[in-house]
């Protein structure tokens, strides 16, 4: 399955990842500033979207050819870069920038991409952890000590477990009750189940 790599204006991340192995690379037009800034190599964005209210200065010139224009303001940034990179045939996206600093903003990503989860299988990383909505079988490795947050959104019902310290079994977790944050794998495989609902699941690094 080919794979994109989308940066979008939240907290950076402290060290880039590595490019290889994406078949498409792009930006929200506020995420360009700090690629610049830590000298990523800008060549190798195949488009820069947004409506372009961070000014790019002579950038404008030189990368015009890979702007994409999205003036849209009933979507975010990040919802445009989402449709552009799903009508060009991409179903699996890493996505860099969707945390930190305003949290509503955060809140709004996770809420965007709860609208393009059966369509697109989306996946966050930052400085702390790895995270996205599960599927219903989901099937961790390699995780041995790691911290597992398990977070409703807002609800996820009869959610079993097997691999974690404090197990779930056929229980409900509501974003106004019960929660499942900051567990910890026991086993080196973690296995979450749960029959309805929407489920983020946390990973530390």
């Amino acid at each position: 399955m080919e794979k994109a790599l989308l940066f979008i204006n939240g907290i950076p991340p402290e060290k880039l990842p590595e490019t290889e192995g994406y078949s498409l690379i792009a930006c929200s037009d506020g995420a360009f500033h700090y690629l610049k800034e830590k000298n990523f190599p800008l060549d190798q964005l195949d488009f820069i979207s947004g409506d372009f209210d961070s000014h790019l200065g002579k950038d404008e010139n030189i990368y015009h050819e890979k702007f994409i224009h999205t003036p849209d303001q009933d979507k975010t940034d990040f919802e445009k870069s989402l449709e552009i990179i799903a009508e060009k045939g991409f179903s699996k996206i890493d996505v860099y920038g969707g945390s930190g600093g305003e949290m509503d903003h955060f809140l709004g990503n996770l809420t965007v991409v709860s609208r393009f989860k059966n369509q697109m299988e989306i996946t966050f990383y930052d400085e702390f952890s790895t995270y996205f909505f599960a599927p219903n079988h989901l099937v961790l490795e390699n995780v041995k000590g790691k911290m597992i947050s398990l977070f409703p959104f807002p609800l996820a019902e009869s959610i079993s477990t097997k691999g974690l310290n404090w197990p779930l079994n056929k229980e409900n977790l509501n974003i106004t009750g019960k929660i499942g944050t900051r567990n910890f794998a026991s086993e080196d495989q973690v296995i979450i189940d749960f029959e309805r609902g929407e489920l983020v699941v946390f990973v530390a690094h």
